[in-house]
């Protein structure tokens, strides 16, 4: 124990001044505040997760929006090609 004193700085004399210290109240200021981590605000943490759900699934919605509209553009071209194909052609006389 000695040994690991030294290593870390922590001598005798330094624990002794804090053992007073604390036998005179002089660390009662800490009594108030509570030990150990702070509690994770689970609403808070769903919260960020939900808004991350909703950006990722607003950029596939806007995949599918393009995706719908090159197959509209296509489609209209597709029945463009086929009326015009379809209509007869006139022989010149």
């Amino acid at each position: 124990m000695g040994e690991i004193c030294r290593r870390e700085g922590l001598y005798s004399q330094l624990i002794a001044h804090w053992r007073n210290q604390r036998d005179q109240g002089a660390l009662e200021g800490l009594a108030d505040r509570p030990t150990g981590r702070p509690k994770t605000d689970r609403t808070r943490a769903e919260l960020a997760r939900l808004r991350d759900r909703v950006a990722q699934l607003e950029g596939e919605l806007g995949t599918a929006n393009e995706l719908i509209e090159a197959q509209a553009k296509v489609s209209a071209l597709l029945h463009e090609m086929s009326r015009s194909s379809a209509e007869p052609t006139r022989n010149k006389p």
